[in-house]
């Protein structure tokens, strides 16, 4: 994969001895002057633009949309052809209600289109090549803005800090980091700069989370950043054997794959920290982080251009109502993402947060990617893994659970057991979850020793091969 000629970039690849010897300076030196003035004028940025009124926002994501909509059309083939073929140009876009008057892209345009997407040499060094993972279709690839990490970090640090993160804190990272064991075979790496533990999620056994549990607890006030399937099978753990989880966690950082309330309730009662969830793209379209005093997301409105489109493509604004998230980035100016099709559904709850007073897009129920989060049942509606939520004692004896689909209608539960199975639970299980699906989905149960991951080691709560329908349906189970 080519990589930019990046800081970050050099350091990750740095051979692991010569980035321990270096790191006994380096972890001497303040993170904010190791990450360089660029992230400390975006944190600075970041800090303010969080509370301003939404009318100063929108003026400013009418100055980005020009800026990104006028290089789009100036430097690439794809967009010129797009734009003239609706009769569009880059002085057309006076308000934001203009950007309704282009088309939007999914992934397949994008993966037909890449180099002609792009507004210059995707060879230079300033050019990263990124990728999203490919479990229920084909992966999308693009390239990338070296300079974006500042500018990433900048948002992700100072959401954080909605429930104590600060700069160079200790952070135990369970997320899709190929970590070797050491000579005492604790599968455990650390980076001096970020002050970063990186844990393997790839080997979440018994002894491995038990060890990983107890190197945590020596590392000090910490945040725990994680995926949330190995956050939970963490906090699994810690419930099966009847301890205390590490006291000295300030708080568990979800990303990555969807949350759900079984996850959030099983973290927090094992860690006794609030959870704090975050959404956002590998392509860095939207950005959208949980507020400090409820589960809501708060939607960045100067990290891109968000949009939510029902399913005749008409803005969503009435709360409690769904709809597709379409992003517009500003911060990629190497392959411009103009009203991209996520995939991902939200529901819509206002313009402005009572909680807290941002005058930020609120919403709920974020479903990433989300036909990896749902079954189609025999007539071809949805169920979501939300309105799946088992608040019985249903999996009391599973430590993890996963959904696989390769028939409407049809599916099997596969559970990792805490303790073995005998006929009358394995019954009780699939009586339970069949009858809270209303016959919607028939469910056999398997029993495994472990789940199937991704390459980058998530763990989706449905593995769904089935073709959705093209229009998502609402169903619910009560």
């Amino acid at each position: 994969m080519k990589k930019a000629l990046s800081k970050k970039n050099l350091w990750e690849k740095t051979p692991p001895l010569l980035k321990s010897t270096l790191g006994r300076c380096l972890g001497l030196i303040p993170p904010k002057w190791l990450l360089g003035r660029s992230f400390t004028e975006n944190c600075k940025f970041v800090r303010d633009a969080q509370w301003w009124p939404a009318e100063r926002a929108r003026e400013y994501q009418l100055n980005e949309l020009r800026e990104i909509i006028n290089l789009a059309y100036e430097r690439t083939k794809f967009y010129r052809r797009v734009f003239d073929s609706v009769g569009f140009r880059p002085g057309d876009l006076r308000t934001l209600d203009d950007m309704n008057q282009l088309p939007t892209i999914d992934k397949q345009v994008v993966n037909e289109n890449r180099l002609d997407m792009c507004t210059k040499n995707v060879k230079g060094r300033d050019v990263d090549f990124g990728s999203t993972g490919g479990t229920s279709g084909t992966p999308l690839h693009f390239y990338l803005s070296a300079n974006r990490h500042s500018v990433e970090y900048a948002y992700l640090t100072r959401s954080w800090e909605r429930v104590g993160y600060r700069l160079g804190m200790p952070m135990a990272v369970l997320r899709g980091r190929t970590v070797r064991a050491d000579r005492n075979g604790l599968r455990h790496e650390y980076d001096p700069i970020l002050h970063h533990h990186y844990y393997s999620n790839f080997h979440m056994t018994g002894d491995n989370m038990r060890r990983y549990l107890h190197h945590i607890r020596s590392i000090g006030p910490c945040m725990l950043h994680a995926y949330p399937s190995s956050a939970q099978a963490l906090a699994n753990y810690i419930i099966e054997i009847g301890n205390q989880g590490p006291q000295n966690v300030q708080g568990v950082l979800l990303e990555s794959e969807n949350v759900y309330p079984d996850q959030v309730h099983a973290i927090e009662k094992a860690f006794h920290a609030r959870t704090f969830s975050s959404y956002g793209h590998s392509e860095r379209l939207v950005l959208a982080v949980q507020c400090e005093h409820t589960h809501n997301y708060h939607v960045w409105p100067t990290y891109g251009f968000f949009e939510l489109l029902d399913n005749d493509d008409k803005p969503v604004c009435t709360p409690g109502q769904q709809g597709e998230v379409v992003g517009t980035g500003f911060i990629n100016t190497v392959m411009p993402f103009i009203r991209y099709r996520t995939g991902d559904w939200a529901t819509y709850v206002g313009g402005c947060c009572e909680a807290c007073g941002r005058e930020h897009v609120i919403l709920s129920d974020i479903e990433g990617r989300w036909p990896q989060g749902a079954l189609i049942a025999a007539d071809g509606s949805v169920v979501t893994m939300t309105a799946l939520n088992v608040h019985d004692d249903t999996f009391n004896n599973v430590r993890e659970y996963q959904f696989h689909q390769s028939v409407p209608g049809k599916a099997t539960l596969c559970v990792v057991p805490v303790t073995p199975f005998d006929d009358k639970e394995k019954q009780r299980i699939v009586m339970n979850m069949n009858k809270r699906l209303q016959g919607q989905v028939t469910l056999d149960l398997e029993i495994r020793t472990e789940l199937v991951k991704t390459a980058r080691g998530k763990q989706p709560r449905v593995i769904q091969k089935c073709t959705f329908p093209v229009q998502r349906p609402q169903f619910k189970v009560n």
